[in-house]
């Protein structure tokens, strides 16, 4: 029986991975108002400051900070009101000394003046003459030009994934065109003598293809567009043409095949043959998920992943997922979404090995528990009655009972 070359921790066997693959990333223009969830492929510069005039960040009076020191209910400052911004136009006049100015969220500072005071801290005198009931200092309810961006600076990085913010920023500074990378293309190939398409009621001895459409919505959710190559038997020279076609056509190659130690080594046969340095690590030391097949061939990576659902599916999250990130040129190091919890069983674990076990999240009147869903490999509902999973650390021989954990998030 084939062994395994050697079983790497995630960490070191990721790096090994990334570190054979070349650094490029392929942009393409985009309309901004189209880019949320792309990831920029060149750092973004502001030609112009923002905001580009001085504006106020309330409703009420444009004043001389100096003017108004000293200023309370009890002893307050007059001042000449002498006139109001109109929304949209820049003002035609100054404030002079023991002067105000009626403005409004949003509207230009005129000359003279430094702050604003709201309109809540004032009232009318008499005509022409505005109360002021509290002190405000040099620059209080302003936006200062530049205070959010200066002329010149960078303010999207290259590899970063754009919110919301970033569109509105982006708008905000009259961008609505830029370069973000290329979705890359992952090809996905399944393999199995004993997998039929979904929509085909399966016969004796038969399962529905989970596998490629389960990594077909991770690869989307991953910011690539997936590529499947339907079903192909166990036998090399079929997966090997296959998978020299996806290798030409696609940005990346994912191989899903059967459990037993003969197709996995049916796959690192066919992923050496498709260009050096092939396999590069055969065997992860992780649960689930130990067969594992990580290579490079011809600059793309190759990626053999175990045929049971769970499996496939925790494995490409800590493969497959990184490789589409790499090709995007997002920065890696980010945080993944999580949440702290406090475990709710005993859970065992083998010292050396990194598992991750599928958990559901319960409320509970100090926070969330999380409850364990214990469930085969090849279970594919074990999974997706879980909210995301738990990780224990290799140095770990399990976790307590009430031990407070991170659950990663789908």
């Amino acid at each position: 029986m084939p062994e395994f070359l050697e079983l790497l921790p995630p960490p070191e066997a990721l790096t090994r991975l990334l570190e054979n693959l070349p650094a490029q990333v392929d942009p393409e223009e985009i309309d901004t108002v189209q880019a949320c969830g792309r990831v920029t492929a060149r750092s973004v510069v502001s030609a112009l400051p923002l905001p580009t005039f001085p504006r106020s960040t309330v409703d009420g009076y444009a004043v001389r900070a100096a003017d108004t020191y000293g200023a309370n209910d009890s002893l307050p400052a007059y001042l000449q009101l002498m006139g109001e911004i109109p929304m949209g136009a820049a003002p035609d006049f100054a404030v002079v000394p023991a002067g105000c100015v009626l403005i409004h969220t949003g509207g230009m500072l005129p000359e003279g003046s430094d702050a604003v005071v709201m309109v809540e801290h004032t009232q009318s005198a008499r005509p022409g003459e505005v109360e002021i009931l509290r002190a405000v200092a040099s620059g209080e309810n302003v936006l200062k030009v530049g205070e959010d961006v200066a002329a010149g600076a960078e303010v999207i990085p290259a590899g970063t994934r754009l919110r919301p913010a970033e569109i509105g920023g982006l708008m905000a500074l009259g961008i609505t065109r830029l370069e973000v990378a290329r979705r890359p293309n992952i090809g996905i190939l399944s393999s199995g003598d004993e997998v039929v398409p979904p929509e085909v009621t399966p016969g004796s001895g038969q399962v529905r293809d989970v596998n490629a459409y389960a990594l077909s919505a991770l690869v989307q959710e991953s910011g690539g567009t997936p590529v499947r190559y339907g079903i192909l038997p166990d036998r090399e020279e079929a997966l090997r043409k296959s998978a020299a076609r996806a290798l030409i056509e696609c940005d990346a190659v994912v191989i899903t095949a059967g459990s037993s130690a003969s197709t996995r080594d049916l796959t690192a046969q066919v992923i050496n043959s498709l260009g050096r340095p092939g396999v590069l690590v055969h065997g992860v030391n992780v649960r689930p998920g130990k067969p594992t097949i990580l290579g490079v061939c011809a600059g793309k990576a190759v990626i053999g992943l175990p045929g049971n659902p769970v499996s496939a599916l925790v494995i490409a999250s800590l493969f497959v997922t990184p490789v589409v990130q790499a090709l995007l040129g997002l920065k890696r190091g980010g945080p993944r979404p999580s949440v702290p919890a406090r475990l709710a069983l005993n859970l065992a674990s083998q010292a050396g090995r990194e598992d991750w076990i599928p958990v559901r999240l319960i409320s509970s009147q100090d926070g969330y528990l999380a409850d364990p869903v214990f469930g085969k490999s090849n279970l594919i509902f074990s999974l997706a009655r879980a909210d995301g999973l738990l990780r224990i650390p290799p140095d770990a021989t399990g976790l307590a009972a009430g031990e407070m954990v991170d659950v990663v998030l789908f």
